[in-house]
């Protein structure tokens, strides 16, 4: 029992080593077949041949992720394309794969000029940064540094000048609303007042006419309570006619008395009115008193 288990531990050693060998071999192959692609890519990427160059690349890449090689040249191809998106993300893969302070300079030196590419300049100063770390000494890194770090202050000072004039922007704006409110206030004060105006106009109108609406009526009224008067005077008058000629106004209203004297007036007046004719027969017939010739 003992030998058979110095026997199996004996066995399972030599498996492990036999697996490591082969996952050595498969990954020597591997990389064997990253660093061909990428001599490929390179020549047709020489040759102005970008989409297979990029084919390549992208094989050498999936074929062994630590390239950092393949994965700058890509950036590199990216760069020189003018797709900085992409070539920002190769160069930082490139950065993070890098196993030499060489490759790591010069991965974060072209990550520093995408960002410059991209007016981020704040992020191109942290990558020259570090690509400085990784070589002090090196002239054109130590330059991008000193511009990116000049084009902050300018951007930054940009951007708090636009805020400035955002601001000067937004009170001139608000102030304009103000007086634009203002204006229409006033306006609509103006409106209402010539409103009210011409509604007091009207109103006044109005009261004249009513006046003279009202004069007009007292004029007629007057006028009718005059014909009404000369009428009264024309009826008393009428009856003290009648009167004089004997007949009362209201006959069916006289006592029997009164009818008695108006009966003896009418005898008496008509006797008046005999005599008188009597009177001028008599003047009409002249007595001689002289004899005739």
């Amino acid at each position: 029992m003992k030998k058979l288990i110095v026997f199996c531990s004996a066995f399972l050693a030599f498996g492990l080593v036999n697996a490591q060998e082969k996952t050595d071999e498969a990954l020597a192959k591997a990389k064997q077949n990253s660093i061909d692609y990428t001599f490929d890519a390179n020549s047709e990427l020489k040759g102005n041949k970008f989409t297979d160059a990029e084919a390549n690349y992208r094989k050498a890449i999936s074929d062994y992720g630590e390239n950092a090689t393949a994965k700058y040249n890509l950036g590199n191809a990216y760069y020189s394309n003018e797709t900085y998106d992409e070539a920002l993300l190769r160069y930082k893969q490139a950065a993070e794969v890098a196993e030499t302070k060489a490759e790591k300079h010069k991965a974060f030196h072209n990550l520093g000029n995408v960002y410059m590419q991209e007016k981020q300049y704040q992020q191109a100063v942290n990558a020259y940064k570090d690509a400085l770390r990784n070589n002090p000494k090196d002239d054109e890194t130590r330059y991008n540094y000193a511009l990116a770090k000049k084009m902050l202050e300018k951007q930054q000072q940009d951007n708090k000048d636009d805020k400035k004039d955002d601001q000067q922007n937004k009170d001139q704006n608000k102030d304009q609303n103000k007086d634009n409110k203002d204006n229409q206030d006033n306006q609509q004060n103006k409106d209402q007042q010539k409103k009210d105006q011409n509604k007091g106009d009207d109103k006044d109108d109005q009261n004249k006419q009513d006046q003279g609406d009202q004069k007009d009526q007292n004029k007629d009224q007057n006028k009718d309570q005059q014909d009404q008067g000369d009428g009264k005077k024309d009826q008393q008058k009428k009856p003290d006619q009648q009167n004089q000629n004997g007949q009362p106004q209201n006959p069916s209203k006289a006592s029997p008395e009164q009818i008695k004297r108006m009966l003896k007036a009418i005898e008496q007046e008509d006797k008046n009115v005999q005599d008188k004719q009597n009177a001028k027969k008599v003047q009409g017939v002249p007595v001689k008193t002289e004899k005739d010739w």
